[in-house]
């Protein structure tokens, strides 16, 4: 499927399955993914170790089982956590001819039926399990309610019935998908992902072909200066834009090794660390300070890619002193990200007012996208891996049309945003208005508010300024326990009855 008209960004021809078997031709026996070593503690299945070989029999095995089940530009939806599976499972989608949807890891049946059922998804593919919460069990509930949805694929143990069962697609001896390609012509220009964006009225569905995957994933690795074969260890699950552009996308450009965490365990962290040799790291800019004060990344050799899905703090951020270099991304939603590597004083760059490149500075630097303010002080975006055109294409009313640019081409992220003549660069001042975000999760205000009062109109829910997370939810209500049970019947994120858990007093033990 390709929105708009057939032509590629900057230049960019190859898929995301070309650039994988770019380096599994190259060296099919080199390790390709790696995943979490404590992986059996939160997830069915055994760490899995793959070569670019065994890698690329699993994702043409997938590939081969969706093709059976779907048609060519189904739409696919993907939860899983931070391991292999979610790797295979989002290049398998593409290599048979579809669309990967990547879903936050905190979703449930409230907002996946709400998500899929907006963009027509056929099928999601899961896990069993993640700790405790039976996410196979909550994809078929939402199946339920989402008529288009034809399948339940999952990874993992003891799935329900009615649910297809994925584990056989690591068998050696699996089947391989034809090796021929199902994206004849402009390939690069078909859609590849669409992921959910968030604004005050709801979900935004917002869809990018490979090259714009490709534009996005440049502007971290030129900055990284990785070289080819490059170590990558992400903590930075590919559920967002913003999460393929810092995991998935350097590693495939580099043609390395990715290895993989879930959650952040120090301990589990700092032994991948052990294992390799320089490398880029890629975490939340929430985990900055700790990393700063312990000796995880007293490596020169490594680049610490700090993602900071809260860019208005970024100009505040104090300067590293830490070993590794750091490349600062900003994320303004799933819009797009600006991408710079620290000054020698260990202090983030501005993001200038116009065209950003990329590596910053150097001769024959690409343009990766550009920004300017615009007349309601808010900070907008065009280029490469800015989307495009609406989704779904249908010339409707309805979430696709807030997506709509100006007449310059550029997309408005609702960050509010100053100009610093001295720089001639721009500064973020403050979030969309009407948005909360915790970590990597949004929220519309009123969307909040509007749950909350269908179980108790007495209760009320604030969000409130966070150092690590950005913003933090709280909440009152004279019963909890009800409310509780209300919240998890409704299918919503944890997040939301978490904001209404008992809290010590001030200066309790």
């Amino acid at each position: 499927m390709i929105l708009g008209e057939a032509q590629t960004t900057i230049g960019v021809r190859a898929t995301l399955d070309d650039l994988f078997r770019r380096a599994g031709v190259r060296d099919p026996d080199a390790l390709a993914l790696v995943d979490p070593p404590n992986r059996e503690s939160f997830s069915d299945g055994p760490a899995r170790n793959l070569t670019y070989g065994a890698a690329d029999r699993a994702i043409s095995s997938l590939g081969a089982s969706l093709y059976k089940l779907l048609p060519t530009d189904s739409l696919v939806a993907v939860q899983l956590p931070n391991t292999v599976d979610s790797i295979i499972a989002f290049l398998g989608i593409l290599r048979a001819g579809m669309i990967a949807v990547p879903l936050p890891l905190l979703w449930r049946r409230g907002e996946l039926a709400a998500a899929l059922a907006s963009i027509g998804a056929k099928a999601i593919l899961t896990t069993s399990r993640v700790g405790a919460v039976a996410h196979a069990a909550i994809a078929m509930e939402a199946a339920a309610e989402v008529f288009p949805i034809r399948h339940v694929c999952s990874f993992g143990d003891h799935l329900p019935d009615g649910v297809v069962g994925l584990d056989d697609i690591f068998d050696p001896d699996a089947c391989e998908f034809p090796q021929t390609s199902v994206r004849p012509g402009a390939a690069a220009a078909h859609l590849a992902a669409v992921t959910f964006g968030v604004d005050a009225r709801g979900l935004v569905p917002m869809a990018r072909s490979h090259a714009e995957l490709t534009a996005g994933g440049l502007a971290p690795f030129l900055e990284c200066g990785a070289p080819p074969g490059e170590n990558f260890l992400s903590t930075i699950p590919i559920s967002s834009f913003a999460g393929i552009a810092v995991s998935l996308m350097p590693w495939l450009l580099s043609g390395g090794s990715l290895h993989l965490h879930h959650g952040f365990d120090p301990v589990t962290f700092g032994a991948q660390l052990r294992t390799l040799q320089g490398g880029v790291v890629a975490v939340p800019a929430s985990a900055m300070i700790a990393l700063e004060q312990s000796n995880f990344l007293s490596d020169a050799d490594r680049t610490l890619i700090s993602l900071w899905r809260a860019p208005e703090r970024l100009a505040a951020a104090t300067p590293w002193t830490g070993a590794a270099s750091v490349v600062d991304v900003a994320a303004f939603g799933d819009i797009g990200i600006v991408a710079a590597r620290r000054d020698e004083y260990g202090m983030p760059a501005p993001i200038p007012n116009g065209v950003v490149c990329a590596p910053r500075g150097a001769i024959g630097a690409m343009t990766v996208i550009e920004a300017a303010r615009s007349g309601a002080g808010t900070l907008t975006l065009r280029g490469p891996m800015v989307p495009t055109n609406a989704f779904p294409p249908a010339p409707d009313e309805g979430p696709a049309q807030r997506l709509a640019a100006d007449k310059g081409g550029y997309r408005d992220t609702g960050y509010a945003c100053r100009l610093d003549r001295r720089t001639q660069s721009l500064v973020i001042t403050a979030p969309p208005a009407g948005l909360v975000t915790v970590g990597g999760y949004s929220f519309g205000q009123n969307a909040l508010e509007t749950c909350i009062a269908k179980e108790d109109t007495a209760a009320t829910i604030v969000a409130l300024p966070d150092t690590d997370l950005g913003q933090r939810l709280a909440g009152t209500t004279a019963d909890r326990n009800r409310l509780h049970a209300g919240l998890q019947t409704a299918g919503v994120n944890p997040l939301i009855p978490g904001a209404f858990r008992p809290r010590r007093a001030a200066g309790a033990a």
